[in-house]
């Protein structure tokens, strides 16, 4: 008999969503928000912009991967002076978040 509770209590564990991601409003059920927030000078003339972006993900609250840091967007676009960061953030009842970090820059 116990081990019919351990086997029920290793499933609820193991069933239960806690996946979760950082957003500046979130939801329960699902989540999908995107923000932005300009950091440096975005008006030079004559060079065109660079995109980089860094993603991580998160399965059941248990499995995460990726670097979604400043740094690691910077390097994905080669980008040294960075003019705008923007995040988006996605959840799904608990089970699956993802957090995605888009750079640009010069």
């Amino acid at each position: 008999m116990n081990k019919f509770y351990l086997a029920l209590l290793a499933s609820a564990l193991l069933l239960s969503g806690c996946a979760a991601t950082s957003a500046p409003v979130s939801g329960i059920v699902f989540t999908n928000v995107k923000s932005a927030q300009l950091v440096g000078n975005a008006e030079v003339s004559g060079r065109a912009l660079r995109t980089g972006e860094a993603k991580c993900k998160s399965i059941l609250g248990m499995f995460a991967t990726g670097d979604c840091s400043l740094e690691a967007a910077k390097k994905d676009g080669n980008i040294t002076e960075v003019v705008t960061v923007d995040a988006e953030s996605f959840s799904v009842l608990g089970f699956y978040a993802g957090y995605n970090l888009v750079v640009k820059g010069y």
